[in-house]
């Protein structure tokens, strides 16, 4: 390769001068004089009263108020001002307002949490991390806490993050004080006027509208606004949208499950959570397996004996594992059922069925939330939210129990190790088809080939030999036993082919519940197994072999740090799956020459949308926001009170 040329003289004799602030400067010394010219003449109000003109509307969602806007709002916002300002160009009228919205539960909870640091921590706080010793060990427990969730996340074959959390990699040390952050934004001297959420209200919003001003956002001054019953203009304005619907009957109140925050002690939407946006609450059934008296003489039954004693002493009904499922029509199939051994578990009163029941105390924490079903008033437990723990377990102490299971063909089954199981999902306990569930099939098969695996977990033969896969549902081209046929198609060994399970999971399930046939004798012999389904379900729950269960789809945090449960609690709904209702506006969505939805993925969206959304949860027991005008010890929510916010 040949060299390069040696520089020329002129070249080499070149001093490269330090980069100057001459060219930044005269430019935003011109952007002050234009931005003061515009100001002066009012450049961006328009007037109605300017018919020549042809209209141009820009809108722009508002965004919340509880600190100053950030670089993701102004990134959002190029796209509305420079199509405002290409539209002006183009001679038209343009309108752009600007709000802020204040509704809801964020600026109560900051409120709350700054209140409650200045109680235990003092004005100024002095916080227990400002110790460095003290401060090591929370960073410690905060980064071991961050491996421990990457660590699950990896084991259950998802996406993990390292050792960091998002708020330790943002932060540095996952130490977050109400006081430090508005310590960024708010002089000392004033940080305590804010334990109050209406300051917050007072304060924010003008400093939003300096900086939009500052951005060059064009926007109408004259027509910006707040939320919330501090301004009584859109007070009003929402006060009569709900009336509106009240009067329409699309306004209706009632007991209804929904995400819901026992620390709040009401409904957490999608802007009252730190974690966990758009997710809604997914029902499961609670497969009864009454536990019989302990026969295999195993030391670790000694506390289940006594359980079983206890519990015939107060005249309760029994002792019931009870495994969560979507499918209830596979219980014709149970083998077996599974517990993590390293998991805790407790054993439960139910007061509306005289039962106990061995759950999580997740789990159990949600159940005593909801209607029991034996009566739509009466709840599991006597008390909302409170539950009797009459007993504790570890998974080890309830491996090797025998069960009469609901619906199956043997008399007996046992509990028997399964290490994949996840605690915060469901109630811990799983039942076992391995007909037609390829993780049970494997999991069986294991203990099965390798008596050494099983006798680590105190699991003898008799347990799990004579437990041969059952036969229930006949699948064109996957036989009948579709868990096998696929574990063998993909030539599924053991757990660590999680990928290959995910895929032979996901295809038995859609197969089976779309083209399966039931084939166990019986008044559902020869049913599709979606007609089938929720006959099965319901007969269950009639015979008192299973209950209804909700939790929220994936897990959900709210603002309060709460991790959140369905509940059934009397509230104001919206009901949008009304069939008029949701009719009328399905139509107009898909009408071309009425609707323009820009983009069809977009517009599938809204057609899905639509499909899902039967009620909306309303109103709120408190936070900020208008009161609903007929009863007003209840708020209108953060999403309620913006529907159709761009009209005013």
């Amino acid at each position: 390769m040949a060299s390069a040329d040696p520089p020329t003289e002129e070249m080499a004799s070149m001093a490269v001068a330090s980069r100057g602030t001459a060219k930044r400067d005269a430019l935003r010394e011109n952007e002050i004089g234009v931005q003061a010219l515009w100001e002066a003449e009012n450049a961006f109000e328009s007037n109605a009263s300017d018919e020549q003109k042809e209209k141009f509307l820009v809108t722009f969602p508002y965004p919340y108020s509880n600190g100053h806007l950030h670089i993701g709002h102004a990134f959002s916002l190029t796209k509305a001002v420079f199509r405002a300002q290409y539209e002006r160009h183009l001679g038209k009228n343009v309108l752009f307002p600007f709000a802020f919205h204040c509704t809801g539960m964020p600026i109560q909870a900051a409120a709350n949490k700054l209140k409650t640091e200045l109680e235990l921590y003092g004005c100024p706080p002095k916080f227990p991390e400002e110790d460095p010793e003290v401060r090591a060990k929370m960073e410690a427990e905060l980064v071991a806490q961050a491996e421990a969730k990457a660590k699950k996340a990896a084991a259950n074959d998802k996406k993990a993050k390292g050792g960091k959390t998002k708020l330790v990699s943002k932060t540095g040390t996952g130490i977050v004080r109400q006081w430090n952050i508005l310590m960024k934004m708010v002089p000392q001297e004033e940080i305590p006027t804010f334990v109050d959420p209406i300051h917050w209200l007072h304060y924010f919003p003008p400093i939003g509208v300096q900086h939009m001003k500052n951005f060059g956002s064009g926007v109408d001054w004259r027509r910006t606004f707040i939320t919330t019953a501090v301004n009584p203009y859109y007070d009003a304005f929402i006060r009569w949208q709900f009336y509106t619907l009240q009067s329409k009957g699309k306004i209706l109140f009632g007991k209804r499950n929904n995400v819901f925050s026992l620390v709040d002690g009401q409904v957490c939407a999608d802007h009252d959570r730190s974690e966990g946006e758009g997710i809604g609450p997914q029902e499961y059934i609670l497969i009864k397996l009454a536990v019989l008296e302990p026969d295999h003489g195993q030391e670790r039954h000694t506390k289940m004996s006594n359980l079983l004693g206890k519990c015939s002493e107060m005249g309760a009904k029994g002792v019931y594992l009870v495994p969560a499922t979507l499918r209830p029509e596979t219980m014709y199939g149970q083998t077996n059922c599974f517990i993590l051994p390293t998991g805790e578990y407790g054993a439960y009163y139910i007061d509306a069925t005289n039962e106990i029941f061995i759950m999580s105390a997740r789990s159990a924490r949600g159940l005593s939330c909801q209607l029991s079903g034996v009566d739509q008033e009466q709840y599991y437990t006597k008390e909302f939210g409170k539950i009797t723990c009459l007993e504790t377990f570890t998974g080890d102490e309830l491996l090797g129990l025998p069960l009469k299971a609901p619906k199956a063909s043997f008399d007996k089954v046992y509990t028997l190790p399964l290490l994949t199981i996840s605690m915060g999902k469901g109630t811990g306990v799983v039942t076992s088809v391995p007909s037609d569930a390829p993780d049970d099939y494997v999991a069986l098969k294991a203990l099965q080939d390798k008596p050494e695996f099983a006798a680590k977990y105190g699991i003898t033969p008799d347990m799990v030999d004579p437990y041969q896969v059952v036969p229930i549902i006949e699948i064109p081209g996957y036989g009948n036993a579709s868990a096998v046929f696929m574990c063998e198609k993909l030539k599924i060994k053991s757990f660590n082919d999680k990928a290959k399970l995910t895929q032979a999971k996901d295809e038995t399930y859609l197969k089976g519940f779309n083209f399966g046939i039931m084939t166990v004798e019986g008044p559902y012999k020869g049913q599709r197994v979606c007609d089938a389904k929720p006959l099965i379900k319901q007969e269950m729950i009639d015979a008192n072999q299973a209950h209804l269960y909700l939790e929220p789809e994936s897990k959900v945090v709210s603002r309060t740090n709460d991790e959140c449960v369905v509940a059934a609690t009397e509230q104001w709904y919206l009901a949008y799956g009304e069939e008029s209702w949701s009719s009328a506006v399905k139509e107009h969505v898909l009408n071309p020459d009425a609707f323009n939805a820009y983009d069809p993925n977009a517009l599938n969206k809204y057609e899905y949308t639509i499909g899902w959304l039967k009620e909306w949860a309303c109103t709120r027991q408190f936070g900020l926001g208008t009161f609903l005008p007929w009863d007003e010890k209840w708020v209108i929510e953060s999403l309620s009170d913006s529907t159709i916010y761009m009209a005013y």
